[in-house]
């Protein structure tokens, strides 16, 4: 059986997002990958934003500083979680980046747990858990 493409597994640290480019814009785009400055679109892409992002540094750590948020990835097993609950601590989240919650969290001890949870980037946790946190989630 021949395969008509060959699919990639989606990498665990990258979210896949879709933009919508005008004609003029993609045009150049793809001008600048024949003329072997980028290897793809995607590439473009992530050279762009990477260059945004450097370009406001400073704001982005002086708002990470002033909102107390973790930066980069940060995973709720449910051993963290049972601690937070046997010290009768409520959680609050705040996570610039990748924010899990470990699969064999129940939605009873996220509730019991997490008292608010803002995420700017992605937050990866069941279904049963984010509906069990829907109304936290800012």
């Amino acid at each position: 059986m021949n395969a008509l493409h060959e699919t990639r597994p989606k990498s665990a640290d990258s979210e896949k997002i879709t933009i919508n480019l005008g004609y003029v814009d993609l045009g150049h785009v793809d001008l600048l990958v024949e003329e072997g400055f980028y290897s793809n679109r995607t590439d473009f892409i992530r050279t762009a934003i990477r260059n945004q992002i450097d370009r406001h540094a400073d704001v982005v750590r002086q708002a990470v500083t002033r909102k107390s948020v973790d930066l980069g990835l940060r995973h709720f097993s449910r051993a963290d979680l049972e601690t937070a609950r046997a010290a009768g601590q409520m959680l609050d989240i705040r996570v610039l980046g990748l924010a899990t919650i470990a699969p064999d969290v129940t939605p009873e001890l996220a509730r019991a747990t997490i008292a608010s949870l803002a995420v700017l980037g992605a937050l990866h946790a069941s279904p049963a858990v984010k509906a069990a946190l829907a109304d936290r989630i800012r």
